[in-house]
């Protein structure tokens, strides 16, 4: 059985568990794991009861969705960007530190304790969702765990000058929140958090399929819709984007396909964007007026999963008159800026709990 995390070479991690994916920052080695988060677990009987006992974590599991046997569980334990259900993440975290790689620790030296966690979570979550974060990551053998806003990580993840006096204004859209945030001298001067994200834009077009062309999609289809021909905005330079899908005829009961267009999708995006757009304007009307001016001038910063939506940029420019940058790597923002902060950390800057 897995030690859980007491046999790695202990060092400082910083961990983006995520709705919809969870990374993993090494310090000194970087990024070492990028998955989505789901677990397939089969109840296994025996004489001390039943258990459950995990046959595939990430992208394994994530293939099994909508397609696994009735004694197969195919789980998504994160819910808008927190523990929707204790035992399987913690399964589905000690899968995950078993899969780190060997080569990427072999510089740290080894100890008996566990390595002290760095945990991302929402700038909205209770006291009560983030125990029980911090409580699955000490389950799993970790000998500290600290939290750090993901509105902060995101954007030291993006390069944003944190701890200096200007305002810097981040918008970081996930898969279960999206969190906006004015940040100044190594605080946060205004957040808001709102539990929209990449998993409402895959619901928002199973529904619009659904109710316009009466066909049923499962969530992995609706993801491979808006990461193929999703879209924000399309201008008249846009050229519309098309792609047959498969689904479930909901007269005819029976498989049928059907050409899409981008343009129906950015249609069907509205609702979750409108909440995306008033949760920026609303920061934007909430920033003190020497902070304002530094945002207009620098403007903001979009990263997670949701900038990566095209033309998204584009809108929130428009409704806003702000200028809108989208980070490098914008997946993996949170995930480096944890890393940074335990970097930052060790100068004396200490921007966790």
């Amino acid at each position: 059985m897995f030690n859980k995390l007491r046999s790695l070479y202990s060092t400082d991690l910083s961990i983006d568990l995520g709705t919809a994916n969870t990374l993993i920052y090494v310090k000194s080695s970087g990024l070492v794991l990028n998955e989505p988060t789901v677990v397939a677990v089969k109840e296994k009987g025996g004489s001390r009861g039943r258990s459950l006992a995990p046959i595939a974590v990430g992208r394994a599991a994530k293939s099994m969705l909508g397609k696994a046997p009735e004694d197969i569980k195919v789980v998504r334990p994160m819910k808008d960007g927190v523990i929707a259900d204790c035992k399987y993440t913690e399964r589905m975290l000690e899968e995950f530190m078993r899969s780190i790689p060997t080569k990427s620790l072999k510089f740290l030296r080894f100890i008996s304790s566990g390595p002290r966690v760095l945990v991302c979570v929402p700038y909205g979550s209770t006291p009560v969702e983030r125990n029980a974060i911090k409580n699955s990551i000490r389950l799993c053998g970790a000998s500290e765990v600290h939290t750090l806003t993901e509105p902060m990580a995101a954007a030291v993840g993006a390069g944003l000058p944190v701890t200096e006096p200007s305002g810097s204004m981040v918008i970081d859209i996930g898969g279960g929140t999206t969190e906006v945030a004015i940040i100044a001298l190594c605080g946060i001067v205004y957040a808001s958090s709102v539990r929209t994200g990449g998993d409402k834009f895959d619901q928002a077009i199973v529904h619009y399929i659904r109710d316009k062309h009466r066909l049923e999609i499962g969530e992995v289809t609706a993801e491979k819709i808006k990461i193929e021909i999703g879209c924000a905005y399309e201008g008249e330079d846009d050229e519309p984007r098309e792609m047959e899908i498969r689904g479930q005829s909901i007269i005819e009961q029976a498989p049928r396909s059907l050409v899409i267009t981008s343009t129906e999708i950015m249609e069907a995006l509205q609702g979750p964007l409108s909440s995306i757009i008033d949760a920026v304007a609303m920061a934007l009307n909430n920033a003190p007026p020497e902070l304002s001016a530094d945002i207009s001038n620098r403007g903001m910063t979009i990263t997670g999963g949701g900038a990566l939506l095209r033309n998204i940029d584009k809108v929130l420019n428009m409704r806003t008159k702000v200028p809108v940058t989208i980070a490098d790597e914008p997946l993996t923002c949170v995930a480096r800026g944890g890393g940074a902060a335990l970097e930052m950390a060790e100068k004396g800057i200490v921007l966790f709990d």
